[in-house]
């Protein structure tokens, strides 16, 4: 389980990201975060894995405080936490087996990553991996020769190769295509419930985050102002979340995706 008590971060300008946040994930579950830009969902993200140092409150993972561990029970601890980014974050001259595979870096130490002596167990995991998301054949390939989807989900096998509790997702769709980023959002949220992987989605697409995720919590100006399920986002708490818009097309566009799934289910 993740706990987040009273997690508030302050910028050395003096803006507040997060206010006083208390929230509870327990192990398994699938949350989206959604809010307007500026409203502290990446921070959010990035303060439990410490990217970003809190300036007051507690992270717990399990029976573990995030918070006060030193650099080198951090870098243990972080093993725990795959991230997966907006930007993919691979390298680009290596080949997808090798981004993968850097996902195990917090393992097997600097010399053996170094000259790509991963142990046989990662390398067929690595395998297993790319072949459940479709990469198996592009295993030898340059990352800089793939596509955006094909990128995220090299980035999705580097993270679940940590052999991670919690996923930290920070805005898996924002440079792809609305297809892609339905293939994307399905695959993320499948692999959780395969592995009972909990994870935080950081998401701009309030449509995508009500068909896929069971809860969703809204923040803005750093404060949670919603938490529950999907179809409690109604047009008045999106105005809440977001502030005034027509939310009834959004809504129905949910609607209208539900239902292109259900009859692409049923062919």
């Amino acid at each position: 389980m993740l706990r987040l008590k009273t997690l508030t971060k302050t910028y050395k300008t003096g803006d507040t990201a997060l206010k006083a946040v208390d929230l509870e994930v327990p192990s398994g579950q699938v949350l989206a975060l959604i809010g307007p830009s500026g409203a502290g969902k990446s921070t959010l993200i990035r303060c439990i894995n410490r990217l970003v140092e809190p300036t007051e409150g507690e992270v717990w993972l399990d029976e573990t405080e995030l918070t006060g561990l030193g650099a080198g029970a951090l870098r243990r601890a972080r093993r725990e936490m795959g991230m997966i980014f907006q930007e993919y974050a691979l390298v680009e001259r290596l080949t997808v087996m090798e981004n993968v595979l850097s996902g195990r870096l917090g393992y097997v130490g600097f010399w053996r990553s170094f000259l790509r002596r991963y142990p046989q167990k990662d390398v067929d995991e690595a395998f297993r991996l790319l072949d459940r998301v479709g990469l198996l054949h592009m295993a030898d390939k340059r990352a800089d020769e793939l596509s955006g989807g094909q990128r995220q989900r090299v980035g999705i096998c580097r993270a679940l190769i940590q052999d991670p509790k919690l996923l930290l997702v920070d805005e898996p769709t924002a440079s792809l295509d609305p297809k892609t980023s339905r293939q994307i959002m399905r695959l993320i949220t499948e692999l959780c419930r395969e592995r009972g992987l909990a994870a935080i989605i950081n998401i701009h697409d309030v449509a995508l985050a009500q068909r896929f995720v069971p809860r969703v919590v809204g923040l803005r100006f750093g404060e949670i102002v919603f938490d529950g399920p999907p179809d409690g986002l109604t047009p008045d708490k999106l105005t809440e979340i977001y502030g005034e818009e027509d939310w009834e097309a959004t809504i129905e566009k949910v609607d209208e995706d539900e239902a292109e799934s259900e009859g692409e289910a049923a062919e």
